[in-house]
């Protein structure tokens, strides 16, 4: 029995390392991020939206040496904008002011218990941090979910957006030609099983191509350090709600309305996918494919450049940045 007692016991330290890994000591973090620093000071606009009061924030990032110019970035929908900051560093240094918000919903930004989350909604409460700092033009650059809303600010404000850049945006494709519809009762639930095991997993295997780095790590501990905080419920409601908004308002139909100049910047082994999982194999098998995606688009926004990065995944400015920032501080000289 002894000898039994001390195999298993020897196993289980074996095993503690893995352990260890798998399920992190987890900062557990408000549900505003109130305890979580951002890289730049941040400010907060108040909002009135349906009947709530709002705080958006955002940060205002100003060069020491200004070239009169600005550039807007819009984060992605399993980030905020704390995740720009390599890249507004880069920026600032070249002279640019860089406004970063955090859409409503996510970040340091309220999330409301209740909202009908639309991309014009998201626009106008961007313009009005941008109304409030007196930036009369801006470069509009967005990231995965952030492309679908460069796009619609761009639509929506096409004398304010002087250039378009979009990273990797989701959207190029209708998902729900595709595959099956989830609704927000069931992207809810799935948002409350949600934990950094399965996080880490997502993101290794969507982002990052099966690769892992320690610098990627933070981005899957901030997500999964709402899990553990009691309010994580109204942050998994509004993050199925803004599941929805995604799903169901494509913006690919009117990149052919685009005039300014856009700049493309596509990983080609991004595979991302909304809904792939309620699609048939052979139609889940289809999606997602970005290098044609890519080419698809960059024909249908007129006057647009295509910059395809060959290994790289969903998070170029994450996973390749300096393949990432130069062809953008290029597009933007011009």
């Amino acid at each position: 029995m002894r000898k039994a007692a001390l195999f298993i016991l020897t196993i289980l330290l074996l095993q503690l390392p893995a352990i260890a890994q798998q399920q992190p000591d987890l900062k557990n973090l408000d549900i505003n991020l109130k305890n979580y620093t951002y890289p730049y000071p941040v400010q907060f606009l108040p909002l009135t939206i349906q009947k709530q009061e709002l705080q958006m924030a955002y940060m205002d990032v100003k060069p020491a040496e200004a070239n009169g110019k600005a550039v807007l970035l819009l984060h992605g929908k399993n980030f905020n904008g704390a995740y720009w900051e390599q890249t507004a560093e880069a920026l600032a240094k070249a002279g640019y002011r860089v406004i970063i918000p955090d859409q409503i919903g996510f970040g340091k930004s309220s999330k409301p218990e209740q909202l009908q989350y639309t991309f014009q909604l998201l626009a106008h409460n961007t313009k009005a941090i941008l109304d409030t700092l007196n930036v009369e033009k801006v470069a509009v650059l967005g990231h995965s979910m952030g492309g679908m809303l460069a796009t619609r600010f761009a639509l929506m404000y096409p004398q304010m957006t002087d250039k378009l850049i979009l990273v990797n945006p989701i959207g190029l494709e209708d998902w729900k030609r595709k595959t099956g519809y989830q609704t927000v009762e069931q992207a809810y639930k799935g948002e409350l099983q949600q934990t950094y095991e399965k996080i880490k997993k997502y993101q290794q295997e969507n982002y990052y191509g099966g690769n892992w780095k320690p610098e990627y790590d933070k981005w899957a501990r901030l997500l999964a350090g709402w899990t553990i905080n009691e309010n994580y419920p109204r942050i998994a409601w509004n993050a199925a709600l803004t599941y929805d908004m995604v799903f169901t308002q494509p913006v690919l139909y009117e990149f052919d309305q685009l005039k300014m100049p856009a700049l493309l910047i596509i990983g080609q082994r991004d595979r991302t996918a909304l809904g792939r999982h309620l699609a048939p194999k052979n139609v889940a098998a289809t999606m997602g494919n970005y290098p044609q995606l890519g080419k698809e688009t960059a024909k249908n926004i007129k006057n647009s450049k295509l910059v395809e990065l060959e290994g790289v995944g969903h998070m170029p400015h994450i996973e390749a940045f300096d393949r990432f920032i130069n062809p953008l501080l290029d597009f933007l000289k011009k």
